[in-house]
């Protein structure tokens, strides 16, 4: 620490930072890092004499610059001109080169002789070890994404009921399962339900389980949904599809926990935290009525909204990478992505947001010879930028001509009209079928 040359000094700056139990770095003026405590080498696996003196953007974000001039918000800039606080999300790195998201607390630390230091405090908010395939699609440095993360990090801490809105693809099983795992109900269950997939007439047989002889072809007593995500998480992906006289019987549960077995006497009673999701608006259903309204208000106690892909386009090739290696080693391959293929992928929309990035990824990956995947392998069309003819939740005022016109378009390709609508395949089969029009073929 060269800057401040009294070891008494030193020494009480450092036992300083040591007393946080989170790992912590003492910053100069000019972004080099003059101290870090025994947590932070502790759990980044670095010694002192690696860090002192290396800028923290090279540490931390492997950038050669500091992180505000790449988009992201940077405590370094607000403390130093405002003297202030600021508390920040951001993508780190771990001595391994593996991406985590830590909450950074910064704060002024003041000398006696008045020169002023950043003090970072980092938590550490998702462990790399834990990511699967699907949770790379929460992979990227972006703001629209950082944003998102910290709102579902905030949320987890509460008991209150998370409504997550986003188109088809973006994760809303993924956010709901960081929610579960960030919150004190981690360790209970997590039951997702996704409610497209629920027929009307056994909705509460499902839900609630059923007692024997319950009705014809009933062998036998039946735990449900519900009672299964006691003392858990429980989420209701796509709830804006549950039938009114279903949203009723619903909402009489979520009230108080109590319910019956189908064919019981018996209430019983399951305390969960729910966590609900749709790809198009609630308060546009409400005001059709076709959605209730006080249904609306018990699950909207908090709303986070996840962005889609083409919101966070400097996350596309980061995310390309992640995907990529997770691939290549479930296939035992080592695929790459040459520069012209980069450059398409920057250029495409992408209606099906993350979802759609891995099935090109994975189809290239299969396709392509030599383990080299060009721009021609990603089976995109030549146009430079796809677009994306109405906007998430289009789907309720469209017309006869406008689907026909979405069918030419896609050539009844199914899966590519409700991506370009941003809705679940089983959701455009239904209004299609609403509609009285022919079915497209499936994707």
């Amino acid at each position: 620490m060269s800057e401040t040359p009294d070891p008494l000094l030193e020494q009480s700056l450092q036992s300083l930072i040591d007393m946080q139990d989170h790992p912590a770095v003492l910053i100069n003026q000019d972004y080099r890092i003059v101290a870090a405590n025994h947590a932070y080498r502790t759990a980044y696996g670095v010694e002192t004499h690696e860090l002192i003196g290396r800028p923290c953007y090279a540490v931390s974000h492997h950038r050669d610059s500091p992180c505000h001039l790449h988009g992201e918000d940077c405590p370094h800039l607000q403390v130093f001109s405002q003297g202030t606080a600021q508390r920040v999300l951001h993508t780190h790195f771990d001595n391994q080169g593996r991406p985590e998201y830590v909450g950074i607390k910064g704060h002024p630390v003041i000398l006696p002789d008045g020169k002023m230091y950043l003090g970072e405090s980092i938590q550490r908010l998702r462990p790399p070890d834990n990511m699967d395939c699907d949770d790379m699609r929460m992979v990227g440095r972006s703001r629209a994404l950082l944003t998102a993360i910290d709102q579902l990090s905030q949320a987890a801490a509460s008991s209150a009921p998370v409504l997550l809105w986003g188109e088809s693809g973006v994760g809303k099983e993924l956010a709901a399962r960081y929610l579960h795992d960030h919150s004190r109900r981690c360790r209970g269950p997590f039951v997702a339900i996704d409610c497209t997939a629920l027929p009307e007439n056994l909705f509460e047989s499902e839900m609630f389980g059923h007692e024997a002889g319950a009705f014809t072809g009933c062998g036998g007593r039946k735990t449900g949904l519900f009672e299964s995500a006691k003392d858990g998480t429980l989420f209701l992906d796509e709830i804006g599809e549950i039938p009114l006289a279903i949203q009723a019987k619903l909402l009489r549960v979520l009230e108080t926990g109590n319910f019956r077995r189908l064919g019981g006497r018996d209430t019983l009673h399951a305390d969960v935290r729910l966590v609900t999701a749709t790809n198009r608006s609630l308060r546009h259903a409400v005001a059709d009525g076709r959605f209730r309204d006080d249904l609306y208000y018990r699950i909207a106690c908090i709303t986070v909204s996840l962005p889609a892909l083409r919101e966070r386009q400097s996350d596309i090739l980061l995310l390309a990478e992640a995907l990529l290696t997770r691939i290549n080693a479930a296939n035992g391959s080592c695929a790459q992505l040459t520069e012209d293929a980069r450059a398409r992928l920057l250029r495409h929309d992408f209606p099906g947001n993350v979802r759609e990035l891995r099935n090109i990824l994975q189809r290239a990956a299969a396709l392509c010879h030599d383990n080299t995947i060009r721009a021609a392998d990603l089976g995109l069309a030549d146009d430079t930028r796809l677009s994306r003819p109405f906007a998430t939740g289009a789907m309720n005022g469209l017309e006869h001509d406008s689907l026909d016109s979405l069918i030419k378009q896609y050539a009844g390709n199914r899966r590519a009209i409700a991506a370009a609508l941003g809705v679940s395949e089983r959701t455009l089969y239904r209004r299609l079928r609403r509609h009285k029009t022919s079915h497209p073929r499936g994707g």
